[in-house]
């Protein structure tokens, strides 16, 4: 069996029939099929695979990573967390409720 070519491309050089292929494979998006690919030289990129045909491709995409810290996401978004109300006046009002039920 003869082995399939291999072939890295960007995703902006793409050819038709590729981006057709991963918009066929990947109809939901690529996202949880993104690999890192590790350069000799220390480097790596971020891709996917398509087989089209007899060619494997290895299609290079563009990865946003988050680097906000925790302060700079919160002046961006605003705190994740919310206001707990008190319980103290509750409590009175199911003791009343309770003395009203025993009479």
């Amino acid at each position: 069996m003869e082995q399939k070519k291999r072939i890295i491309v960007s995703y902006k050089n793409c050819p038709e029939e590729v981006l057709k292929a991963i918009k066929e494979q990947y109809p939901l998006g690529y996202g949880d099929a993104i690999i890192k690919v590790d350069k000799p030289n220390g480097d790596f990129f971020h891709a996917i695979t398509i087989d089209c045909g007899d060619v494997r491709y290895l299609v290079k995409v563009d990865v946003k990573i988050d680097n906000l810290t925790e302060e700079e996401f919160e002046k961006q978004f605003g705190s994740n967390e919310e206001e707990i109300p008190s319980a103290e006046g509750k409590e009175e009002e199911n003791t009343n409720i309770a003395s009203q039920d025993d009479e």
